[in-house]
């Protein structure tokens, strides 16, 4: 397996899996990544600051993640509850897996890669968002060790669940 920074030339493979993920999504009637949403430009834009990541196995790739250490304005306000922190963190957003591998590990895999980053960077906390239907990236969040924090909003205003992790 290998984890490196996402370039120009994985926005087809990545896409992919983000189109993966968004059938699944609308299969399962969960209200997330709908209206075009990823898209290309999203993927693009995490590529050219440094964000995009992808996970490999055997060369190919298997999974996507986006983070940052930049602060998300959407975090500001947390309703119901409270950041367990008010340390630097990063933000894991837009993190998905091939749908042919799901359930093997891998989005476990990635969340070790992304700890490994943080703590090279001296970076103590990692905080992360979920839809409130999306249940399997809840439970990847709580099996990685992630604390329920609160509720944020997007700024389209859509609701979402917090968490945060002290690493």
């Amino acid at each position: 397996m290998e984890f490196r920074k996402a370039m120009e030339v994985d926005i087809d493979s990545i896409m992919n899996i983000i189109k993966q993920a968004q059938e699944y999504f609308k299969e399962q009637g969960i209200d997330q990544w709908q209206n075009n949403y990823p898209n290309v430009e999203t993927i693009k834009n995490d590529i050219e600051k440094g964000y995009g990541y992808v996970l490999l196995k055997d060369g190919k790739i298997v999974g996507t993640v986006s983070v940052s250490f930049d602060g998300e304005k959407t975090y500001e306000n947390i309703y119901e509850g409270k950041w367990i922190s008010n340390l630097q963190y990063a933000v894991v957003h837009r993190m998905a897996i091939d749908s042919k591998l799901k359930g093997k590990g891998l989005a476990s895999i990635i969340m070790k890669n992304i700890e490994k980053m943080c703590l090279d960077r001296d970076v103590h906390s990692i905080r992360i968002d979920t839809h409130e239907d999306n249940k399997s990236m809840q439970r990847l969040i709580d099996k990685n060790g992630f604390k329920y924090c609160g509720i944020i909003y997007l700024a389209d205003g859509s609701k979402r669940l917090a968490y945060e992790k002290l690493i």
